[in-house]
């Protein structure tokens, strides 16, 4: 497999984003975000890098956030 593959960032008709992920990138044993369906994700960016950055949000009973990275870079 490999740790990088081209995904699609497009704009729905009722003005909301999705990104696409390939499937063989996300099937990957290495790719850091498991899941089985749709799973909440932050999502923040570093204009300085050009870098779109995703991570797994669980809120944890503390209130606090777990957060596992994964760096996606936009180009």
């Amino acid at each position: 497999m490999g740790n990088e593959g081209k995904g699609t960032l497009f704009r729905r008709k009722d003005d909301r984003y999705l990104h696409y992920l390939p499937i063989r990138l996300v099937i990957d044993s290495m790719f850091p975000l498991k899941c089985s369906r749709s799973m909440p994700v932050k999502v923040h960016f570093s204009p300085k890098d050009g870098k779109l950055i995703l991570e797994k949000w669980t809120e944890e009973k503390t209130s606090h956030f777990n957060l596992s990275c994964c760096h996606v870079e936009v180009t």
